[in-house]
């Protein structure tokens, strides 16, 4: 069973899983840190010196011995906005690296048929007669 295990573990997939995950929480944080300190301050100014976080629906105001209740879209919003801008990025990404490999493709001769290797070995065969 340990066997089975180390030879799951330390597949290439895993491990490229694994570097993924770590790249993508990383990548994560600084959109995150790109949102809330650059994005949003700039789009709140835009709209009149609105912060997004401070956006809220008070449904009980804060009395004595009791906090506030209140809806908070504004932090719901910058979290659309966060999604909205790593999917963005995720997507350029895929792009890059697709047409990469299309290029690496097209750069490559083609593999011939099996019906030209078939035509080929003959025209050897006969060659050698």
């Amino acid at each position: 069973m340990f066997k089975e295990f180390k030879e799951f573990a330390f597949k290439g997939n895993v491990i490229d899983l694994a570097v993924g995950v770590i790249i993508g929480g990383a990548f994560g944080k600084i959109v995150t840190s790109l949102v809330n300190d650059v994005l949003m301050p700039a789009i709140g100014l835009l709209l009149g010196g609105v912060s997004f976080t401070d956006l809220k629906y008070v449904i009980t105001p804060a009395g004595v011995g009791i906090e506030e209740a209140a809806i908070r879209y504004g932090a719901f919003i910058q979290s659309i906005v966060d999604f909205l801008i790593i999917a963005f990025s995720i997507f350029l990404f895929v792009k890059l690296i697709t047409l990469r490999k299309k290029k690496e493709a097209e750069a490559l001769p083609a593999a011939p048929s099996a019906d030209v290797v078939l035509l080929e070995e003959i025209r050897d065969l006969l060659k050698t007669k």
